[in-house]
């Protein structure tokens, strides 16, 4: 907290809080909690469109699916955690998000896992990758979730840190909504799940300040512990409790712990609420009021339900063998309360508590945007720097930890470009998460824009009208002028590139202060969509032989923070471009195409540009191609190097029968067939000429690598 709001709450209070209260105003006051340096900018971003239930402002957002279904959706970042302690920090950031998606009346049906960490030639950044992989596997396989996919990616700026976001999507009916508010006086509180311990205290704050130095001896406390036996207990207990329809409100204790969910639980009607502090079921002796109100202890649920009701609730508690106790109640006054051993230790006005003021830093656009010419290296080199770079190899190793199909909903498993899971005989969801903060780095408008286009590309390459975003914010300190520019500037890009596709947030997080002594981590807005897909025209990613490849859109000397500049080690360069209406068109166009059967499979180009996609999908289909480069649809001169390994966005790879090709054509825009697959070797020409011809089982072999990158892991 700074000094001018210590000063604020003084004179707003009257006096001086006494340690609860200034504990408690000290976790609600966190930019984590309170989001104090982002929620005006923010507002610039759609929340509304045909498919929005319910949008930001709860623990998850709400999306219509059809008359039966509606689809909940959140994203949450665990980056200090996960950096202090990477098993612990990991499974609890899968912990929460589950938690946010159960408390709106849902059941968590998947988890996405974006992550990154800094380069792996550093053991830290090696134990770092193990063990957050490690606690999201084990947490998500003991729950019952799936996690159907994510990223997984290594910069420079993450050195001896980690990014560690995590989206999650539950299945509900209408009926079943719970609000994450109270509308009445009288409801009583109860407490269920884990008891509470010192796990966890000072978490939010902690989450709101850079990390030091020591920060792995230091900071440890401040992670929580992970129980998925519990959650999963909690899980059904939780559903069952909704479906009786006597569930008044519902929050889950993550940051701030109890204060947080009962404070915002009672104060968005402007209710106030009672505690009784001792009343809180605890596993370490000797815990003070304090500790008890700010505590992050995981695997707890708080109810409001009425007086009459709160029995027959505790049975089904009971029945799963979960802990439960009354903690309090909710009252007319807009007070919060505390009471422990029959003292009153806390009394605050509650919107002292949920009404922060904002704040608004110095902003410095930065420029370091410039043309450069591409190094003189030849196809063959920039290949294998690309194709051998840990950014593109494959993340088998990650994802084969995951039960990525308990629940069996799973239609499209990781490793293409969008995971799907079946919602109905008929209809599926699509579920995927993008973002580049290379591109973000050199111009975070068109990065953000372009982690939006990135993910209706991916969600149309499974066939999927894209339905609805969330996103995740993830900034060094907002103190910074530089970077709080960036993030104004990525708000703006989010905000203009879901309005072209009329797409809306239905919630989202920020993580700011993600910097390591002074080192900040480069602008990362991690963006994930939901789509919804007929199950009988899912397109493949994979080639196979006799079909002919095309392009859809225009290649540009787009090179700007790529893969193959990070790997020549090229700074500087001019990011892609988001044309917005060429995306929109291109990706109605192909979701028509496969809509009528005309393609057999789909992949756009991202990372790596043209010969990273093409290549991905030879060894998806276990089948060769022979492409010339050159036929592709281009925006002046480019050399074969730019034109393989440019980033530039609204283009998509297809593969089809030739028969098809006349009516591709009608449908297509800027198109053009580019080759034919075939045989066991991949062979890029131009303008006739060889340029590269590898064998596939070669190319395999490299792009299954990276367990040897990080030496021991099993």
């Amino acid at each position: 907290m700074f000094p001018h709001e210590e000063k604020l709450i003084r004179e707003r209070l009257g006096r001086e809080p006494n340690e609860v209260e200034k504990a408690m105003l000290e976790v609600m006051w966190s930019e984590h909690a309170s989001y104090k340096s982002s929620r005006s900018l923010l507002k610039l971003l759609p929340t509304e469109n045909e498919h929005v239930v319910l949008g930001p402002g709860e623990d998850a957002g709400i999306v219509r699916f059809d008359e039966d279904t509606w689809i909940a959706v959140g994203i949450e970042s665990h980056n200090h955690p996960s950096a202090v302690e990477p098993y612990g920090g990991a499974a609890t950031g899968v912990g929460g998000i589950v938690r946010d998606i159960l408390c709106m009346g849902a059941r968590p049906i998947a988890l996405l896992d974006p992550i990154r960490f800094g380069p792996l030639e550093k053991e830290r950044n090696r134990y770092l990758f193990e063990y957050v992989v490690k606690g999201i596997a084990d947490y998500g396989n003991r729950i019952g979730v799936p996690t159907v996919g994510g990223e997984t990616e290594f910069d420079e700026s993450l050195d001896n840190y980690t990014l560690v976001n995590v989206a999650c999507v539950g299945i509900m009916r209408a009926e079943h909504l719970v609000h994450s508010y109270v509308s009445e006086p009288g409801l009583k509180l109860v407490l269920v799940g884990n008891r509470t311990g010192r796990d966890g205290i000072h978490g939010v704050t902690f989450a709101s300040e850079e990390l030091g130095e020591n920060a792995e001896e230091e900071d440890r406390s401040a992670v929580q512990i992970p129980d998925p036996f519990t959650e999963k207990l909690l899980i059904e207990a939780t559903l069952e409790a909704v479906y009786t329809g006597k569930v008044k409100a519902l929050k889950d204790l993550g940051g701030g712990g109890l204060t947080c969910a009962s404070s915002e639980m009672s104060g968005k009607k402007g209710f106030g609420v009672v505690i009784h502090a001792d009343r809180v079921p605890l596993r370490e002796p000797g815990m003070t009021p304090t500790e008890v109100m700010i505590s992050e202890s995981q695997e707890r649920m708080l109810f409001a339900i009425r007086l009459g009701d709160v029995e027959e609730i505790g049975r089904i508690f009971e029945k799963y063998n979960l802990e439960w106790a009354i903690v309090g109640e909710v009252i007319e006054e807009p007070r919060y309360i505390v009471y422990w051993r029959g003292e009153k230790v806390a009394d605050l006005p509650i919107e002292l508590l949920v009404d922060v003021p904002t704040i608004e830093w110095n902003m410095k656009p930065y420029a370091i945007e410039k043309d450069v010419e591409t190094p003189a290296v030849s196809f063959a080199e920039a290949f294998d720097l690309v194709w051998g770079s840990p950014n593109v190899l494959s993340k088998r190793w990650v994802w084969e930890g995951y039960d990525h199909e308990v629940g069996g909903r799973t239609v499209i498993k990781p490793g293409r470009d969008a995971a799907v899971l079946k919602i109905n005989e008929k209809y599926g969801l699509a579920f995927v998460a993008d973002g580049n903060p290379r591109h973000s780095h050199l111009n975070p408008y068109h990065g953000a824009m372009g982690a939006v286009a990135e993910v209706i590309r991916n969600l149309v390459d499974v066939g999927a009208k894209p339905l609805a975003l969330v996103d995740n914010l993830n900034f060094a300190s907002p103190e910074r002028p530089e970077v709080y520019w960036s993030f104004a500037e990525t708000v703006k890009g989010l905000a203009d590139a879901a309005r072209a596709f009329g797409l809306a947030y239905v919630g989202g997080n920020v993580s700011f202060y993600n910097e390591v002594v002074d080192s900040p981590i480069k602008p990362t807005a991690i963006v994930a969509g939901i789509g919804k897909v007929e199950l009988e025209k899912i397109p493949g990613m994979g080639l196979r032989e006799g079909l002919l490849i095309g392009i859809i859109g225009v290649t540009r000397k787009e090179l700007g923070g790529s893969e193959l500049y990070a790997r020549l080690g090229v700074n500087g360069g001019v990011a892609p471009r988001v044309r917005l209406e060429e995306e929109k068109v291109s990706a109605e166009a192909v979701l028509k195409a496969v809509r009528k059967g005309l393609v057999e499979a789909v992949h756009d180009v991202s990372m790596g540009g043209m010969a990273v996609a093409l290549t991905k999908m030879a060894l998806m289909g276990n089948t060769g191609f022979e492409v010339d480069l050159s036929k592709a649809p281009m925006d002046g001169n480019l050399s074969p190097v730019e034109a393989a390994f440019s980033e530039g966005h609204g283009r998509y790879l297809i593969v089809f029968e030739e028969d098809r090709l006349e009516q591709l054509k009608i449908i297509f825009g800027d198109f053009a067939t580019i080759g034919r697959a075939g045989g066991k070797d991949v062979a890029f020409l131009w303008q006739g000429e060889n340029l590269l011809r590898r064998p596939l089982s070669e190319l395999r072999e490299v792009y299954e690598a990276l367990p040897k990158l990080l030496g021991d892991v099993e």
